[in-house]
């Protein structure tokens, strides 16, 4: 890593593997736009998320979700990864979709805090991955330039991240894990 200036991490399946049953977080957002008599534009979560601010569900949505994101946060497990963030000499940060607070809850579960330098998660900024805005924001926080930058995640969406954003990226373990 040596031609770079600063390193980003996405959170989930990258430093950390957090417990969290997305098919439960869905049921519960689901919830909430049956509460309120709105169909929800699909029984897919995140499509529920980005849908919500146009029913007036933004703030119920959210927060359903992050409550199931803290819990998982508390008991996650550590991945292989974080040991490289233990170990990098490089300033680094966590760009993430999950919420900030839960981003920061486990990094501190795991010891990981001191290590990160940056924290944006879905509700830092005013978008989520795959808008460049969050990661971008992040590099900014290092001061870096997304030229001289890195991105490590799991995803597909982590991957088109960095493209939209112009930051080199790199898959942790063999490939896109989904989402």
């Amino acid at each position: 890593m040596t031609e770079y200036d600063a390193v980003v991490y996405d959170l989930d399946g990258t430093l950390v593997d957090l417990d969290v049953d997305w098919n439960a977080v869905a049921a519960d957002v689901r919830a909430v736009y049956d509460r309120s008599n709105v169909a929800p534009p699909s029984d897919g979560l995140w499509d529920m998320l980005e849908g919500a601010a146009d029913a007036g569900l933004a703030d119920e949505v959210e927060s359903a979700i992050a409550a199931h994101e803290h819990d998982g946060a508390r008991t996650s497990a550590r991945l292989a990864h974080a040991d490289e963030l233990l170990e990098r000499r490089l300033p680094a940060g966590v760009c993430s979709l999950n919420c900030e607070r839960a981003c920061r809850i486990a990094l501190d579960e795991h010891a990981l805090a001191p290590a990160v330098d940056a924290v944006v998660g879905r509700d830092t900024v005013g978008t989520w991955k795959p808008d460049p805005e969050p990661l971008l924001a992040a590099v900014c926080r290092l001061d870096a330039e997304p030229e001289r930058a890195l991105f490590v995640g799991d995803s597909a969406r982590d991957e088109r991240t960095a493209e939209r954003a112009g930051i080199d990226f790199e898959y942790v373990g063999e490939g896109s894990a989904g989402v």
